[in-house]
């Protein structure tokens, strides 16, 4: 069996831009993918951050397939998520790319080299993150109600990735060192 020994199963729940691709990339830094995700499906979705299962059949045939030892939803206010997806803006002759918190142009609206008018992606538009809110919260709630009823639902909340990552980490610890000394004992 070696490395391909059951470790942990997770997958990780939240909105469009409550930093799911972040704290991903994070779990794959500090814990080494195979101690986390078992099975490509899983693992290509943590990569992409897709957050697969989004529905309640997806989540009955997920666990038909594997059981989830735990289900880590990232709980952000809707407002912090908007402030971030609609911070956006984009020069669209050169794909320059401003955000208005990290990365502001130098005039409001305008590009730095060309002086021309900045667009936000229909994406980031205030009333398509709207839309896209709303249809997860309806979409995902009873998934998160399923895992809450099977024990593996842990959410952290908060509005700042870089605050809730300490306690994401600290729970992942509590879990993945049982499995790894599981898997290193050898026949």
């Amino acid at each position: 069996m070696g490395a391909s020994a059951r470790l942990l199963r997770a997958a990780i729940m939240g909105a469009p831009g409550s930093g799911k691709g972040t704290v991903s990339s994070r779990i794959i830094k500090h814990f080494e993918l195979k101690h986390l995700s078992s099975g490509d499906l899983l693992r290509d979705n943590m990569l992409r951050g897709t957050g697969f299962p989004r529905t309640v059949p997806q989540a009955e045939a997920l666990d038909r397939v594997c059981q989830l030892d735990t289900v880590i939803n990232l709980n952000v206010p809707f407002e912090v998520i908007k402030q971030r997806l609609t911070a956006r803006w984009i020069h669209p002759g050169s794909g320059r790319v401003y955000n208005i918190e990290f990365n502001p142009p130098k005039t409001v609206g305008l590009d730095d080299l060309t002086g021309e008018p900045l667009v936000q992606r229909e994406d980031d538009r205030p009333e398509t993150v709207n839309k896209r809110l709303k249809a997860y919260e309806a979409q995902t709630k009873p998934v998160l109600e399923y895992y809450q009823k099977k024990g593996v639902l842990e959410t952290f909340s908060g509005t700042e990735t870089n605050k809730m990552w300490p306690h994401i980490y600290s729970f992942l610890q509590t879990k993945v060192p049982q499995t790894i000394q599981k898997a290193s004992v050898t026949p």
